[in-house]
């Protein structure tokens, strides 16, 4: 899986390596039980610092994408916790649905804008 981080980016270092690595399970580049590299040679290969990348993982830890072991470090090792996960999803697409009536984005718009984001990652 290739890291691509965009310096000029607002968005916080760690939260574009968290996203990246869940849109790469997303999409079956990454599968369960594939390792990840080590916090070093990550942040080494995408010149970032290692407390970046240990901040990213122990977030996707913590949301259930991750299991990290000190001898074999990072592991993908998906939390099937449906409801946890439809519960902050809830949170986090209230926000952004509220963002969308305030820029007059449409309810089918945003039905249309779903649906091709699952198509991107179903490789329709």
């Amino acid at each position: 899986m290739l890291v691509t981080i965009d310096f000029n980016s607002d968005e916080a270092l760690y939260l574009q390596l968290c996203n990246q690595i869940i849109h790469g399970i997303a999409a079956a580049e990454l599968q369960e039980g594939d390792s990840l590299p080590s916090v070093r040679d990550l942040a080494e290969d995408i010149g970032i610092n290692m407390h970046t990348v240990n901040k990213a993982y122990a977030i996707l830890r913590q949301e259930g994408y991750l299991k990290l072991d000190r001898r074999k470090g990072a592991i993908v090792a998906l939390d099937y916790d449906k409801l946890r996960v439809m519960s902050q999803l809830k949170v986090q697409m209230r926000g952004l649905i509220a963002r969308a009536i305030c820029k007059n984005v449409s309810r089918e718009e945003v039905h249309e804008l779903v649906d091709q984001l699952y198509d991107e990652f179903e490789g329709e």
